[in-house]
Formats: structure tokens, sequence, C-alpha cells
């Protein structure tokens, strides 16, 4: 399916709502609908390019009367395209469920029954910002755009730097939202290759039957439809690098024959016999735990382990204390500057509710909370409730790496209940297992070096190495 205008893909199971949205925005897109999470998954194998917007309702088939079908299809749709920019189109508007969806990534929430011409000028503005965004990634990616100055991110251009020119393939590991993307340019905008070709393809985006032939290409005739031979991205690629995102959803057949590609270089084109060679360096991008998928059976342990030469992990945005400040000033400034807004500011009390904010959607869920600031409070001071109302705080917190340590009273419950869990606990022993901990942590995060490991935990040099001795013996 090849489109000449922007496609905005429609996931509703209302006939009504659907035709009198397609009447009315087919004239400004082009309009694919869905039914349920199923068939949307079809229609996207279909596109010969990722829709550019969405309108998603929460309440889908076969659990109309739940939002979850629709936060699910919200995290597919982001898989499928990162850039796409969804807006939700639902009866279900309680104020839980907007929180929810704006942190999953989408960019604004439109309680049924709406204005289908102020809807219709929403989508544009979208499509405007998407737009902007798209040049300023290109902009990002030749001028390094790792914002930022936490020890995580030092840490993460450290690592560039180090990896960037060899030859072996990396592997990028982080949420979504985080920004694996523009890790991932970096590699290649910092390497020797940079005047070589920089290709992207997400491997959730390609149609699994499509695959094969994106990746390596094939020969005339080779199948129903090949009028002509067609060069895949590995050919495309030449020397410089191939950027596989979402490296998790490559199905297990072409898992083999990447592989062959790792090890050697070599390729056929689908209907040739003839062996081709390639020099382009692979980056592989991923937000699963791709061990837990080979332990289930769904990703090839070789595969895994060729592709993980170098790992680099892009660390959410609860990690990078102030640099959320910097962040939110970067995108105020470029946004304000692109829509001809006066840039908005947080009084005190906003600005350190900012800073304690988990972000659980991370710099795109940051993102589409400052571009919302601004349509609503251009050169206004923002107060604390007026900020709050922004974020999703309805869910809980994932996992221990989120602890907050300047939370007293969290740390006293938590504690209590695994004195109340478990009996004869050891002072020393937790203390100990938490230090063994940050220290393997940092060791990780640094690939073993002793000095950015001791900077990252503000310790010195000699302490650390003493310290991690005793952990050893203990």
């Amino acid at each position: 399916m090849v489109a000449l205008r922007p496609v905005l893909m429609i996931i509703d199971d209302d006939p009504l709502i659907t035709d009198t949205l397609h009447f009315v925005l087919s004239k400004h897109f082009e309009v694919c609908v869905a039914e349920s999470h199923a068939q949307l998954k079809s229609l996207l194998q279909q596109l010969d390019s990722p829709p550019a917007l969405a309108l998603v309702d929460l309440g889908l088939p076969p659990n109309p009367h739940t939002p979850e079908e629709g936060f699910k299809v919200i995290s597919a749709l982001l898989t499928h395209s990162p850039t796409i920019k969804i807006h939700v189109l639902s009866g279900q508007s309680d104020d839980a469920n907007v929180k929810r969806a704006l942190s999953l990534g989408a960019v604004d929430f439109i309680a049924k029954p709406c204005d289908v011409d102020k809807l219709k000028d929403m989508l544009l503005n979208a499509l405007k910002v998407q737009n902007v965004e798209l040049n300023e990634v290109k902009s990002e990616q030749v001028h390094g755009g790792l914002l930022g100055e936490s020890l995580p991110i030092q840490a993460l251009r450290m690592q560039i730097q180090q990896f960037a020119d060899s030859p072996f393939p990396v592997l990028i590991e982080g949420e979504s939202g985080s920004g694996k993307e523009l890790v991932a340019s970096s590699f290649h905008y910092a390497s020797q290759r940079l005047l070589q070709p920089y290709l992207s393809i997400n491997c959730a985006a390609v149609s699994p039957l499509l695959a094969e032939s994106i990746l390596f290409g094939h020969a005339k005739g080779a199948f129903t439809g090949a009028v002509a031979a067609h060069a895949g991205y590995f050919e495309d690629a030449g020397e410089g690098t191939l950027f596989l995102d979402e490296i998790g959803e490559l199905p297990l057949e072409l898992q083999a024959k990447l592989l062959r590609v790792l090890e050697n270089g070599e390729y056929q084109r689908i209907g040739e016999t003839q062996t081709r060679k390639s020099r382009a360096r692979i980056v592989a991008a991923t937000n699963r735990d791709l061990r837990a998928e080979v332990r289930a059976g769904k990703f090839r342990s070789d595969l895994y382990h060729r592709l993980s030469v170098f790992t680099v992990h892009v660390p959410s945005l609860r990690e990078l204390g102030d640099d959320k400040q910097l962040l939110r000033e970067h995108f105020v400034d470029f946004y304000a500057k692109q829509i001809s807004k006066v840039p908005f500011a947080l009084d005190a009390d906003a600005q350190a509710r900012w800073l304690e904010y988990d972000f659980p959607g991370n710099v795109r869920e940051l993102r589409n909370i400052v571009i919302r600031l601004i349509a609503k409070y251009a050169g206004k001071t923002i107060k604390e409730k007026d900020l709050v109302a922004e974020f999703d705080l309805t869910q809980p917190e994932a996992s221990g790496d989120q602890f907050n340590f300047n939370d007293e009273a969290g740390m006293t419950t938590q504690a209590q209940r695994h004195l109340q869990r478990q009996a004869n606990v050891s002072l020393d022993a937790v203390l100990k297992t938490w230090e063994r901990a940050y220290i393997e942590a940092a060791m990780k995060i640094t690939h073993g070096n002793l000095s950015q490991a001791a900077k990252l935990l503000n310790v010195n040099r000699t302490t650390l190495y003493s310290r991690m001795n005793t952990s050893e013996d203990s």
C-alpha cells in the first residue's frame, strides 16, 4: 500500500465514529481503519512506511469496557514507529486513564464526543511538530545530541567514543522512550564511517514475509511480484552503519541468516546463488530482556552473544537527576521557537516536583509534557498543582531501581515489610548486600573501569578497591 498523503491510523470498533472520521479526515490524510489490535497488526504490515498519526480508542475488543487493550495498542504503535503522533479519542476519559495514556507516549487525549473540525486541526498541528522533530533528530545525529551532565550520560558518551570505531556489533538496551535511536546514530557519527551511509530499520515494522527481502534483497522473479532485482539494507549500507531497531522482533528463521552475516559478512539475495559480502557495522537495539527471550526460546543464544560483543545501557530518565531540568529547558526553548510562543517557567515548588517525578515514559514523555505545557501556559509561570496535572502518578513503581533514597518514610516502609517477612535479619548482611550490588552495578556500567566506577559511586579509587576485596572475602 503506497500512500501519497500522511497516513492516519484510526483504531476504533464503532463504525459510526470511524465512518464520520474517515469522511472528514480523508481530505487531509490517507485514513486506515482497524477495529482491533489484531486487525491493526495486519494493516501495519501492508503499509510501505509506518503511519504518521494515530487515533486510538481505549475501549477495544475483546474487552471494550476496560482501557487495557487501548493501552497495549499505544505501546504497539510506538514500538512499530517511535516517531508516530498518537491522539487518544475515547469515552473512557477519567483522570487515571488520561494520565496513563499520556505517560505511555500519546501526545493528547480527546474525550468523546468531540468536535471533528477541532480534532482535524490538532492532527495537522501534530504533523507539523513531527516534521520539526524529524529535522531536529537529523541535526542531533550529525552534531552528537546526547544532552546531559549526569554521570550515567557521561559514562554513555565515554562508551560511544570507546566503541565507535570498532567493527564489532553493539547491542543497545534501554526502556521505551529513552533515546536508543539517538545513541545508535551517535555511534555512526562519532566513527570514521560518518561519511558512509547510516541506515535504520525497525524490525517490528517489517512484515515477516518481506523481512528477508528487505534485509538481503532479491533477484528478479524470485517470488510473485518481484518484477525487478532489489538490493537490501545490508547492500545499501555499504561500509556504513546498519541500525536494527527492536531486534527482538526479528523472526527466528531470519535470526540464523543474520548470524551468518555477523560471523563472516556473507549473505545472498533471495533467488540468487551468488554470495555477497557485507562490510556494514551492525548496531542493534531492544527494550526487551534478550537473555529472558533466549531462555524462552524466542531468541537465538548464539545470535545474542554475537550481537552483544559490546552492550550499552541507555539510562532511564529517573536515573538522570538534574538532567531532567536541562532536557526541559532544551525542549521548551526548541518548541517555543518553532511554534512562535513565549516559553513558560516553573515556580520553585513546581521545579522541585519536576525533579521528583519518575517519567515512566522517559524522554518521549518529558517532551510531550513540554509541548502540552507550552500550548496551555505560554509566557506564564506554572504552579505545582498545574504541573502535577500532567503527571501519571497512578502507576506503582515498576522495580527497585526506582527506589528513592531521599524518601525516608518510603525506605522505612520497605524495611518494615522486610523485617515482617523474614526472621533473624542481619543488619550487617543487608548493608553488605546493598554495597556489593552497587559496586557490581557501577562496574557493569563502566565496563570494568575502576576509576570511572569510583567516580560513579563518589568514592576514591583505593576505597572502592578495598571494598571490592572486602566484599569478595565476605
